[in-house]
């Protein structure tokens, strides 16, 4: 920045503020070489010197606080966040966050030394949180598409700013698309059928892109429909589509190592430069991989050039996405920076304090209450917290370095004060592990002993307080205070001896799965055995029973507050998806210990994810859900539960029951596998919403301006909420609709609009919301478009998805749908209307769906409703037969129960090479009817249709 060229280069075009950004963009870019402008397309974009050009990063994680850069002001978890249900209040911390973001960027030196802490904010995530086992849960808002975009738009403003051309910071919408596995991520396809599509995945992004409140967004490191999200169509024809009214394109970037993925992992194209040409071309315009070093990405790209897979256009629209983010982030006019006094007290400064802590307050949701709370001190002056999270806060792998912590019991104590007693107790036991070779004890010290699931353990040093690792070489030490690593050496079994020792166990290391063991020469330990009977047998020897210190607790105690729930970086995260919903067995037990003795017993859940609290749910009087809530968990959750805060959280996602069969992880289909609260067909422990308060609301009055509305037109829906209680008090007033007699699988009903209402006691207040009817719309297959039926429907006002309190009919007018058309024209085979045994593929690598039996030895079966047949006498399909395999290949069509045609498959010899096969009818069509398509063997189907006698379908 200092070079002799800079002030010739401060007189140049680009240096302009008056000019326009794209003519600044376009003086800039035209003044790069070839090779400067590749650069541009890593992650780290080097310095063009004599341009006066600086270094640029993109990437600066900003999930609730800014991340890996030190401490920070460290907000509740997105999934907290999202179940405040105040946009208000979502947009106060991404503003606090992008505040801290700026001071970093200004004040802080780089992790490398090299350029400044980066503006370009990956965050939010909108990824919907479909299925709970998701171990990267936290990092969403909600269930919903909805809820989430309108929390998403809100943080995405509040990071973003309101100056007219500057940003404070640029936000990244992550991650694109149907991204909610972690298990084998990078090679599993999420199979969207077009309705999943439209009407929840690209839900989510649509009304954030569409409102210009985000700047870009990043691509998946899943497949969608067979297809890596890092090639797919969509980043052009829907993500980008959106963005062209707001006057700005989104700058699409990729996450980290994904690109390689394509070649390595997916082993979707034969070389990196023909997969980085791909990706370049299907719209992403940053490569995020082998961290400082671009030589290895420009090397791709510039033999990509070499080979004519891309041109230098292809290089320029991505090269001038990044420089556009670049000129808004007010980068070439210093002088001009609104953000310059940004000092670096702002991080942690005690306004950004308060706000964690109001954050914080408003996430808490109290899911059962049946008098117990709020605790009032006079009846219960000693409290007993107790459990793993009884007075621990800890980090997720996207949040800040924890400033300090408020825990739940150190809360309690100082809300309380003089006046009230509180004790803490872990309920962890404490172990010795004594080598049988050596007759030492591992490390020479006693371990507290913590379970997170699946039997999966942390060793306490009781000493130290550090947790037992696995270093590099394999030996062993409890060297590490805080958990929050990539690869996660902190984690053990303890298997029982396969001798039948009951006294004795084997020590096993979770993340290389092997075996403790014991050199008999010099007694040093290191986990290295393979096999059980090669390892060391440990003699297990209880120093202290956690249980029953636990229970004595809550026997002396008025009350008892037992914490239970996860570690962020333990049994779900990224990476790794839970197994199941179940509170740690160990962590299960403990609860039913105390309540078994102190019937005064409250549970808190401190959770990243929903958790099957049936038992508890059942035999106690009050059970708390908070998310890890950031620094000021602890003062939250006291002012809640001795009622100087009403609890005013609400849930974002579904709880389901213990015994509730949950689909597949990889059945992305909500719609068939009942999904969510729009599909489940089963009554959920809470519901989607679901959330007490200390006062009471009534809700009456519902009206709505009319009766009836136009496909186009919209109406006003007010209601009348009432705080009939003695209490002030937050309710998030619900808005559903649900189609009645729907000729579509219509979800039972979906969230329409909401909105939080804080009432004082005693006062009323009227709530109106402005309704379009295009909130009544599906997704067409037939017509490959959004519409709205014309027929019944319901307007409900809920407190939750399940707890609805008031409806009133509503008739839609219009015209109605006419049937499918068939006859003349082709349609795609994915445009089905229902199925069973079928996979989404792609059809193309550039593009396209297909589909395929999921299981070649079974038939698979496409449903076309009310299909025009009328004239139909030739039938025609796009079949691609990749080699002869096993058995037949057959397509049979059906109008009803009656046999159309059926057509043997010829083998094309490659799963995208297509050919069309044809067969007359059996007889004419005549008029409308459902179409079955059965598929027998192992063959693609992209598109089908039929021609009039004479006429062939284009």
């Amino acid at each position: 920045m200092g070079s002799p060229s800079l002030s010739a280069a401060g007189r140049l075009p680009f240096r302009d503020p008056a000019l326009p950004i794209d003519k600044r963009v376009d003086d800039l870019l035209g003044r790069l070489t070839l090779d400067e402008r590749i650069a541009l397309l890593h992650q780290y974009a080097p310095a063009v010197e004599r341009l006066g050009v600086a270094s640029f990063r993109t990437g600066t994680e900003a999930l609730h606080g800014v991340s890996w850069l030190g401490e920070a002001t460290v907000f509740p978890q997105a999934v907290g966040l999202g179940a405040t249900w105040d946009e208000e209040l979502v947009h106060e911390v991404a503003e606090a966050v992008s505040v801290e973001l700026r001071a970093f960027h200004y004040h802080r030196p780089t992790a490398n030394g090299v350029g400044t802490n980066s503006l370009h904010a990956w965050a939010p995530v909108v990824n919907l949180l479909r299925d709970p086992r998701w171990g990267r849960n936290e990092e969403g808002y909600s269930e919903d598409p909805v809820h989430t975009a309108r929390l998403g738009t809100a943080y995405c403003r509040g990071l973003s700013g309101d100056h007219p051309t500057y940003l404070r910071a640029a936000p990244v919408l992550k991650h694109f698309l149907a991204y909610n596995n972690e298990d084998d991520r990078c090679v599993t396809s999420s199979g969207l059928r077009p309705r999943v599509l439209q009407e929840y995945d690209l839900a989510a992004f649509r009304p954030i892109v569409a409102s210009g409140a985000a700047t870009g967004a990043m691509a998946a490191y899943n497949l969608v429909n067979g297809r890596p999200c890092h090639v797919s169509p969509l980043l052009e024809t829907e993500l980008r589509t959106w963005a062209r009214t707001t006057g700005h394109e989104l700058f699409v970037v990729s996450d980290e190592y994904a690109p390689s993925n394509l070649v390595e992992m997916e082993h979707y194209f034969e070389d990196h430069a023909a997969s980085h040409a791909a990706a370049l071309k299907a719209g992403i315009d940053s490569f995020t991989q082998h961290r400082e070093d671009s030589s290895i990405t420009v090397g791709r790209l510039r033999e990509a050039l070499e080979r004519g897979l891309i041109d230098e256009a292809d290089i320029d629209r991505a090269a001038r996405r990044h420089l556009h983010i670049r000129f808004r982030l007010g980068e070439f006019d210093p002088e001009l920076d609104p953000y310059a006094n940004i000092g670096p007290e702002v991080v942690d400064c005690p306004e950004h304090r308060a706000l964690a802590l109001r954050a914080a307050t408003e996430s808490v949701v109290l899911l059962k209450n049946d008098g117990l709370l709020p605790l009032q001190a006079e009846r219960t002056p000693r409290v007993a917290v107790i459990g793993p999270l009884a007075d621990t806060l800890y980090e997720d792998w996207y949040s800040g370095t924890l400033p300090y912590q408020v825990g739940i019991a150190s809360g309690l104590r100082a809300a309380l004060g003089e006046g009230g007693d509180v004790v803490t107790v872990d309920g962890a036991d404490r172990i010795a592990l004594r080598s049988r070779t050596s007759g030492e004890r591992l490390g020479g010290t006693a371990y507290d002993v913590f379970e997170w699931g699946d039997g999966v353990l942390t060793l306490r040093d009781a000493e130290t307080g550090r947790y037992l690792s696995r270093k590099d070489d394999d030996s062993l030490a409890a060297e590490r205070d805080v958990i929050k690593t990539w690869f996660i050496n902190e984690t053990f079994l303890l298997e029982p001896d396969p001798a039948g020792d009951a006294d004795t166990v084997l020590l096993r290391n979770v993340f290389t799965g092997r075996y403790a063991v014991v050199d008999a020469a010099d007694g040093r330990v290191a986990v290295t055995a393979e096999t059980p009977q090669a390892a060391e047998r440990w003699q297990r020897e209880l120093l202290r029973d956690g249980t029953a210190e636990a229970r004595a607790a809550a026997e002396a105690a008025d009350a008892a507050i037992v914490v239970l729930g996860n570690h962020p970086l333990i049994n779900g995260r990224e990476t790794e998806d839970r197994t199941g919903t179940a509170l740690p067995a160990t962590q299960e037990a403990l609860l039913r210990a105390v309540a078994a003795v102190r019937p005064q017993t409250a549970l808190i859940v401190m959770s990243s994810y929903p958790y099957a609290l049936d038992w508890a749910d059942e035999h106690l009087p009050a059970v708390v859900w908070t998310s890890h809530g950031g620094q000021e968990t602890g003062g939250a959750l006291a002012a809640v539960l001795l009622g100087e805060a009403d609890p005013s959280g609400r849930l974002p996602q579904t709880w389901y029951r213990g015994d509730d069969d949950l689909p597949h992880p990889l059945d992305y289909d909500v719609i068939k596998a009942g999904w969510t609260y729009q599909y489940h067909r089963g009554a959920p422990l809470y519901a989607f919403g679901h959330g007490l308060s200390y006062t009471d609301f009534a809700y009456s009055d519902l009206r709505l301006s009319t009766p009836t509305v136009p496909q186009d037109g919209a109406l006003d829906v007010t209601v009348t909420l009432s705080n009939t209680g003695a209490r002030p008090g937050s309710e998030v007033v619900q808005l559903y609709v649900r189609a009645l007699d729907a000729r579509y699988e219509a979800p039972r009903l979906k969230l329409a609009d909401f909105r939080k209402v804080r009432l004082a006691p005693g006062e009323s207040r009227e709530v109106t919301f402005r309704l379009p009817a295009a909130r009544f719309a599906h997704w067409d297959v037939a017509t490959g478009a959004f519409t709205v039926d014309p027929g019944a429907y319901e307007i409900l006002v809920a407190r939750s998805a399940e707890h609805v309190v008031l409806s009133a009919p509503l008739t839609v007018t219009g015209t109605p749908p006419a049937p499918r058309v068939v006859v003349g024209r082709r349609t795609p085979a994915a445009d089905f209307d229902d199925y069973t045994d079928v996979t989404l593929v792609d059809a193309a690598r550039a593009g396209g769906d297909a589909v395929t039996p999921a299981d070649p030895a079974l038939p698979a079966t496409l449903l076309y409703r009310s299909v025009d047949l009328s004239a139909a006498a030739r039938f025609e399909a796009r079949v691609a037969r990749e080699s002869a395999g096993a058995g037949e290949a057959r397509l049979e069509v059906r109008a009803g129960d009656r046999l159309l045609a059926q057509i043997a498959v010829p083998v094309t010899g490659s799963r995208y090479t297509w050919t069309t096969v044809t067969a007359d009818a059996a007889a004419h069509g005549d008029g409308v009817h459902d179409l079955r398509l059965t598929l027998h063997g192992d063959f693609r189907l992209a598109s089908f249709g039929f021609g009039a006698p004479e006429n062939r379908a284009p």
